[in-house]
């Protein structure tokens, strides 16, 4: 599989690794290191690679370093993105990095040098960089939770701990958030917006909104975002069109909740062994 992700592990002392890389007993390894899966990149990591495996994909390329939030760690991964060398590939999915705008902008400028041009994702601290770097229109997806989505549209706040009116968004408010996202040029091409309803967008259209199956107990489980992003990463370099991609991935993220039947102790490590079934009664449903 031609597919980049970018993003950290969070401990101090794992080093600065690209390579491609596997996921055995819940458990990341990756050029002989190990991490478990619990939530963050590993659990983006897990998602994509087994999704992979149910497309017939071969694994992806890993650019990993450790940050316990000193930042040391995402800057050694924002400079390896831009003198690093690497085969072109088909995507790049970036994720959890400490936002940093010159950083940004050099990876950006770094990567649409490359013809033909990456299809590019970011999620998490990377897309918080995007939107504040006034590029977020370069990207082909964003995959913002609610309030998220409340930072993207909020054409002033630098952080979305600073977004006006605030994390805990009215779900209902959503359209509107989208709208004010795209007037003031801070979201991608392309939106996945994930919630109680997910929503998919292109170009500031809502193409689709997912809110079925729904289970609850997904709600506290941390890293299901992850989850969802890794999917649809591998949609993404399965060749899948964008709007599917989304839209499929979003569906197998919730027959992960009616397959796994969680509680709110379960971890989403414990929901991996049913990511294949759920992907593939994902691709088979009805749209």
């Amino acid at each position: 599989m031609s597919w980049l992700i970018a993003g950290t592990i969070p401990e101090d002392n794992f080093p600065l690794v690209q390579d491609t890389y596997l996921v055995v007993d819940k458990t990341l390894v990756i050029n002989d290191l190990k991490y478990p899966v619990n939530r963050g990149t590993p659990a983006l990591l897990a998602a994509n690679f087994l999704a992979a495996q149910v497309l017939g994909l071969g694994p992806g390329q890993a650019l990993l370093a450790g940050d316990i939030g000193t930042g040391t760690g995402s800057q050694a991964v924002y400079d390896a993105l831009v003198t690093k060398n690497f085969q072109s590939p088909q995507g790049i999915t970036f994720h959890y990095l400490m936002p940093d705008i010159q950083g940004h902008n050099k990876v950006l400028w770094h990567w649409e040098k490359c013809t033909p041009l990456p299809i590019l994702v970011a999620d998490a601290g990377f897309m918080y960089a995007a939107k504040m770097s006034g590029f977020a229109q370069k990207y082909d997806l964003f995959t913002p939770d609610v309030g998220e989505m409340a930072f993207l549209a909020d054409e002033k706040a630098p952080h979305p701990f600073y977004t006006r009116g605030f994390l805990l968004q009215d779900e209902q408010r959503v359209p509107q958030m989208i709208a004010a996202a795209y007037v003031h040029e801070n979201a991608a091409k392309h939106l996945l917006v994930k919630g109680q309803t997910d929503t998919v967008v292109a170009h500031g259209s809502i193409v689709a909104q997912i809110d079925a199956p729904s289970t609850a107990t997904m709600e506290p489980i941390g890293g299901t975002g992850d989850t969802l992003t890794g999917m649809v990463s591998a949609l993404l370099a399965s060749g899948m069109a964008m709007t599917e991609a989304c839209y499929r991935a979003a569906l197998a993220n919730r027959y992960l909740g009616v397959l796994a039947k969680p509680t709110p102790a379960t971890s989403v490590a414990d929901l991996l062994d049913f990511l294949p079934q759920a992907l593939e009664m994902a691709l088979k449903a009805p749209k």
